[in-house]
């Protein structure tokens, strides 16, 4: 089941995101989120923007939402999009289903723009954003380091007004 979030969704999605922060280069954030600072994260984009999380038998196993791609005043329809999922819910067809939704409502919002930004060594996402027909339009070498590693960054874009 997919719903909006709520902030009494911050424990399972600290959890998740947690996974990714302590593991992997998926994200470059280094250092593990605290519950309360995930409920702050979630009310103020939750705010704004739609936010989505997805059930299964009753346990949150992911969640995507989008954001301001930067804070200028001339990129305010451009977002950019967060996609996760729980470590064991991967390969079963739920990023797909949480991000249609999320695109179709930035469409209907009048966004013009969304963004997806993804590290090297995260080639399954490259090719999951390929296939929900966002194109990459930069390549920045070297912009992160984490666990010791110079890393690069994809950018993906997918022009909703088309």
């Amino acid at each position: 089941m997919i719903r909006r979030v709520t902030p009494a969704d911050a424990a399972a999605i600290t959890r998740i995101y947690n996974h990714y922060v302590l593991e992997t280069t998926v994200t470059f954030e280094i250092a593990a989120v605290t519950v309360e600072e995930m409920r702050r994260r979630i009310e103020e984009i939750s705010a704004s923007f739609p936010y989505y999380i997805m059930e299964q038998d009753g346990e949150i196993v992911g969640y995507a939402y989008v954001h301001l791609w930067k804070e200028r005043a001339a990129y305010s329809r451009t977002l950019e999009t967060t996609v996760y999922l729980s470590h064991t819910a991967r390969h079963q067809g739920m990023g797909r289903a949480l991000m249609e939704p999320l695109i179709a409502d930035c469409r209907r919002l009048g966004y013009r723009a969304l963004i997806a930004l993804i590290t090297e060594e995260n080639s399954e996402s490259c090719a999951f954003h390929e296939k929900l027909g966002f194109r990459q339009v930069a390549h920045f070498d070297r912009v992160g380091e984490k666990f010791n590693r110079l890393l690069d960054v994809y950018a993906y874009e997918l022009y909703l007004d088309e």
